[in-house]
């Protein structure tokens, strides 16, 4: 008889954790890579603020979220990357027949804004992320063969557009994260999250609404055109 992976009960702890509609509310809603109050995430969740201060505890405990207090606020974010990436790969797995239809017309325009352009964390996501992920494999800057990967010229594009890409850290500098409105990979990764920031710190892309939608600007639209050959019609 093989002895029980000491991993089983600690893959069970993390499920656990993650097993809760509330919990899962927050863990979604966090995938905008900010951090949020209890009470933020407690109006977004729909639950009182008493009740959703249990389950970030919890979460905290687990090492699923980091928590930081300002003065009388306390605001929470996800621990990593790695915690985002499990996340947004578990939202994936979701069937889009499974998703309940919207209730009104502002639930639609915002479903509707999320599919076309959103930030999954610290990297591009939604319609949005796979056309800028292909305009980046046609141009030969990135391969999709064995996984995700930037080439020299692809390496060499980011330094000409002025966006700088940390080296020295211990994420992948390229990792494919699968789209759960698209059905298909993204770019995430260290590249991911410097052109993303880039866009936003730019002026390429705006946040809209209070979730994790974004828009293209028109300077946007001209960056994007110029340096990927991407229509602008494209991403309205």
């Amino acid at each position: 008889m093989t002895a029980k992976d000491p991993r089983a009960p600690l893959l069970a702890r993390l499920a656990a954790l993650i097993a809760d509609e509330t919990r899962a509310a927050c863990l979604l809603a966090l995938l905008d890579g900010r951090a949020w109050t209890a009470g933020e995430l407690a109006r977004h969740a729909g639950v009182a603020a008493s009740t959703l201060s249990e389950h970030l505890g919890k979460l905290v405990a687990g090492g699923v979220l980091a928590e930081e207090r300002q003065g009388r606020h306390r605001y929470v974010r996800l621990a990593d990357a790695g915690v985002a990436q499990l996340v947004e790969d578990l939202a994936a797995q979701v069937a889009p027949g499974d998703v309940r239809r919207p209730r009104n017309l502002r639930a639609s325009s915002a479903g509707s804004a999320m599919a076309r352009g959103r930030t999954c964390y610290d990297h591009l996501a939604g319609r949005l992320g796979i056309t800028v992920t292909d305009a980046l494999t046609a141009r030969g800057l990135l391969v999709q063969d064995t996984g995700f990967a930037l080439t020299d010229a692809g390496v060499r594009w980011f330094a000409d557009a002025g966006i700088g890409l940390d080296r020295g850290s211990r994420r992948p500098l390229a990792r494919a994260c699968l789209d759960w409105t698209e059905r298909r990979p993204h770019l995430a990764g260290v590249a991911g999250a410097a052109l993303c920031w880039h866009a936003l710190d730019a002026g390429w892309c705006v946040r809209i609404g209070s979730e994790r939608a974004v828009r293209v600007t028109v300077l946007g639209e001209r960056a994007l055109a110029g340096l990927l050959g991407i229509d602008a019609a494209v991403l309205r």
